[in-house]
């Protein structure tokens, strides 16, 4: 029982890690650098609290608190 209760507490503490997400900084160079190898040009990428309007959100970070908004031009 003691080995269960070991583990249950373990996948609880990798889920929390995994919830937090990615820095915002990596993951808008990530985007950056899919959109540059398919040669799109002329957009731009903003880190932005979540429910901002502005642009096509293409990615969110942070723990879902933050999204990064593709706008062109």
């Amino acid at each position: 029982m003691k080995k269960f209760i070991l583990a249950v507490g373990l996948l609880s503490l990798a889920g929390g890690a995994l919830a937090a997400g990615k820095p915002c900084e990596e993951l808008k160079s990530e985007i950056a650098a899919k959109l540059d190898a398919k040669g799109v040009a002329g957009y731009s990428l903003e880190v932005v609290d979540k429910g901002a309007n502005g642009g096509k959100v293409v990615g969110t970070c942070e723990g879902g608190t933050k999204e990064i908004v593709y706008k062109r031009g």
